[in-house]
């Protein structure tokens, strides 16, 4: 690993075979704060916490007090644009192998400018043979913590923070890997911990796990007993040995004692009777490959039984498995998830985790910063600066796997977030909620088409980002970067689409967010957001003019087409930017005229309306989509109508920006100032029937299970009782199967003509789902 990128990087390397530069994998060490390091028999794993300035778009309202109507400020912004510098904090790890220990260190030494403490949390068996050269190079005294403590402390850490972070292994499905959604509650569950024995720790609270077993037979049996009867002194060579056996040719089958299946008992013919057992029968030399494949099996299966009775002893269906036995191995998460499928007969899932390795080094970080209690915000996976999950097949990168496993360059980098994120209270069901609609892992045109599709978008991100900043010093080469890092994930999940679990247009979508930021382009699409609201806004008073002279039915419809037609200004779809790129005068009325006409592709109006026609709404919560047309000239006189029939509206907004989506700081701007125009949006922000709360978020989509903990609290506390999500990306990329438990109406016309036409429908088809939970339709029946 060449660690030097330049004079200004020092002059130590390692491996000249692994091309990362240094500031990939070791970033933003200057201004690293606290270590904490994980040292197993091969790998060293290193957590650091660090800050890290970048920039954020804000926004501030002028000042139009002095101005005696309306017609006068028009010729004056709205409001003002400022990009500032802001400090987040984050959390990287890394992996490197103990062999290249020192050079390391050396590097880490050197780079460690503002090093607050003395002292560095250590865990692993490694922690106490490394301790001396440890205190040597870095000068920081070793503080050594229990190991199954940092590990459940670890766990508890990813199983909370990000999403898709376990899976099941299918080695023969079509997508080797099928990701778990983050449960509400990751408590209780058992965790087998496979080094050179086995632990078995029941997980009942954030400090509170038992072990509760073991054996001695695990990882350290595999290893001992495969160099004696191989000669191989490797682990992972072993490994790859077992990938290519046959462990029939050295194990005794039912079959092969009772010439078939053993029925009366339920043995089918190809189970093991014997581990080993041909080998005391025949007189002829086995394989290494062989020998290797049947010992696998025979540890595979000894701790996939231990595994199951005590998980069926404490009545515990979820088990992860973790350890140097497993490391992300395809031979022993196959053999392990049959033996668990076999001894369970499915009513146990053996669960995996992407970020195994770390779950040390992570839980010796959280010992040593609890005075910064870390546990009390949430965090986000960086896809920025995270090396994804690769290939697990043993043909693919056998110099790499050979090297470091699993996952070589291994990183992972997590941003605390502003907001503490919950779920929706008015989820029907959150440990069945999964928010996107289409998993592109498994859907293979689906993905070869989006994947496409973002890529063919990116000259145009590219030239939004400059243009967003062409005064500002170097944008054509951030962007140019920012071009370079993308187009290299969209690579690598075309051949990795499992990289960062489940994939969807929501990771492709938040991963572009991650990367533009990484090069300061916070939000590109300000000025055009600018620019619609104030044009938008001219038009406020006569669109809601003309509605009130409407008859009742009139108005409803007119009412719907106009938040339909406003959800068509979209910048993030390629069909409308175009548009809005060639025509500039392509207005509210013309968007109309785009829309299908009735009965649309989904359409669920007549309910609707029949459901107006009764008692009103107490509250309804509202996730707007996007800046201009949609949020002034279609969102607000929709929510004024709700307002004056006597029902409280919540509008949640984006925490942060993404695309030209309405943020929480542009909307309060944008209320101020339609409340001075319309009494009836002045009286609700007074009497608090109308409420702004950002959702906590910063992306196109939207995750119910991730929201900003206030945002649940108002609807909690108001009662809520409609749900409205507006857009393709939070209507229908995600959010389209939502069950929740009170009326929730789904809208969105869809501005992506393959998706049109696979939803059967055309570009500008419009879906209006209105959907009532049974148990509400049973009690108005």
């Amino acid at each position: 690993m060449a660690l030097s990128s330049g004079a200004d990087r020092g002059s130590h390397s390692m491996d000249k075979s692994i091309t990362l530069p240094p500031d990939e994998i070791f970033r933003n060490l200057e201004n690293a704060k606290r270590f904490a390091i994980d040292i197993g028999g091969s790998l060293t794993k290193l957590a650091y916490y660090s800050t890290v300035q970048h920039k954020v778009a804000k926004v501030r309202s002028f000042d139009h007090s002095a101005k005696v109507s309306v017609q006068e400020t028009e010729g004056d912004p709205l409001y003002e644009i400022s990009v500032q510098e802001e400090i987040t904090a984050r959390l990287h790890f890394i992996k490197f192998e103990n062999a290249y220990i020192e050079t390391c260190l050396d590097f880490i030494k050197d780079h460690l400018v503002n090093t607050e403490t003395k002292v560095i949390k250590a865990t692993g068996g490694g922690a106490h043979k490394f301790k001396d050269l440890i205190e040597k190079k870095l000068k920081l005294k070793v503080d050594k913590e229990d190991e199954m403590t940092c590990l459940i402390k670890g766990c508890n850490f990813v199983l909370k923070n990000i999403p898709h972070e376990a899976f099941v292994y299918a080695k023969h499905a079509d997508s080797e890997f099928r990701f778990q959604n983050t449960h509400p509650d990751i408590f209780p569950y058992l965790l087998i911990n496979i080094g050179s024995g086995v632990s078995i720790v029941k997980v009942e609270a954030e400090d509170k796990f038992e072990r509760i077993g073991g054996s001695s037979i695990g990882g350290g049996t595999f290893w001992g007993l495969g160099a004696l009867l191989t000669k191989t002194k490797r682990f992972d060579e072993l490994l790859q040995l077992a990938s290519k056996g046959q462990h029939t040719n050295v194990d005794m089958l039912v079959k092969d004692i009772y010439g078939g299946a053993y029925g009366s008992l339920g043995l089918t013919g190809d189970l093991i009777a014997s581990s080993f057992g041909k080998s005391a029968t025949t007189d002829k030399e086995f394989s290494k490959e062989d020998m290797a494949k049947s010992l696998l099996h025979m540890i595979s299966n000894d701790i996939g039984q231990l595994a199951c009775l005590y998980a069926k002893l404490h009545n515990l269906t979820r088990v992860y498995f973790g350890g140097f036995f497993i490391r992300g191995h395809p031979v022993t998460m196959h053999t392990i998830t049959y033996s668990i499928n076999f001894f369970t007969k499915g009513e146990v899932q053996a669960l995996f985790l992407r970020h195994e390795g770390y779950l040390g080094a992570i839980g010796a970080f959280l010992k040593g910063a609890e005075e910064d209690n870390p546990n009390q915000y949430s965090w986000g996976e960086n896809y920025a600066g995270s090396s994804g999950l690769m290939s697990v097949s043993p043909e693919l990168n056998p110099v790499q796997r050979a090297r470091s496993g699993t996952f070589p360059f291994d990183m992972l980098e997590m941003d605390r977030l502003e907001r503490q994120l919950v779920n929706l209270p008015l989820l029907q069901d959150p440990t069945s909620y999964i928010p996107d609609t289409v998993d592109l892992t498994e859907d293979v045109l689906a993905r070869e088409y989006w994947l496409y599709c973002f890529e063919e978008a990116l000259d145009g991100v590219v030239k939004r980002a400059i243009a967003s900043q062409k005064d500002q010093p170097k944008a054509v080469e951030r962007a140019e970067k920012f071009r370079q890092k993308y187009r290299h994930k969209l690579q690598t999940l075309r051949h990795q689409p499992f990289a960062y679990g489940s994939l969807t247009v929501r990771s492709l979508l938040d991963t572009r967010e991650h990367c533009l930021n990484e090069f300061n382009f916070p939000d590109p699409y300000s000025k055009i957001k600018q620019k619609e609201n104030d044009m938008a806004l001219k038009y406020y008073l006569k669109v809601v003019k003309s509605v009130e002279e409407l008859s009742w039915e009139q108005r409803q419809f007119t009412l719907v087409k106009g938040l339909l037609a406003g959800n068509v200004f979209d910048w993030g779809a390629k069909a409308v930017s175009d548009v809005l790129e060639s025509d500039p005068e392509f207005g509210f009325e013309q968007a109309k005229l785009q829309l299908q006409e009735r009965p649309w592709l989904v359409d669920a109006y007549n309910q609707w309306i029949e459901r107006l026609k009764g008692p009103p709404h107490k509250c309804a919560l509202f996730f707007v989509d996007n800046s201009g047309i949609d949020i002034i000239l279609g969102v607000f006189p929709f929510i004024r109508e709700l307002l004056i029939r006597g029902t409280e509206v919540v509008l949640a907004s984006n925490s942060g920006p993404a695309l030209n989506d309405v943020t929480n700081s542009e909307l309060q701007i944008l209320t101020e100032r339609i409340a001075a125009m319309d009494p009836v949006i002045h009286t609700a922000l007074k009497e608090d029937r109308l409420a702004l709360v950002q959702n906590g978020s910063s992306s196109p989509c939207l995750d119910l299970s991730r929201l900003d903990k206030v945002l649940a609290t108002v609807v909690r506390e108001r009662g809520t009782d409609l749900v409205i999500i507006e857009g393709m990306g939070r209507a229908i990329h995600t959010n389209y199967y939502a069950m929740l438990s009170c009326e929730s109406l789904k809208l969105a016309v869809i501005k992506n003509s393959w998706l049109a036409e696979r939803l059967g429908g055309k570009i500008f088809s419009v879906v209006f789902k209105y959907e009532v939970p049974s148990n509400i339709r049973e009690i108005k029946s």
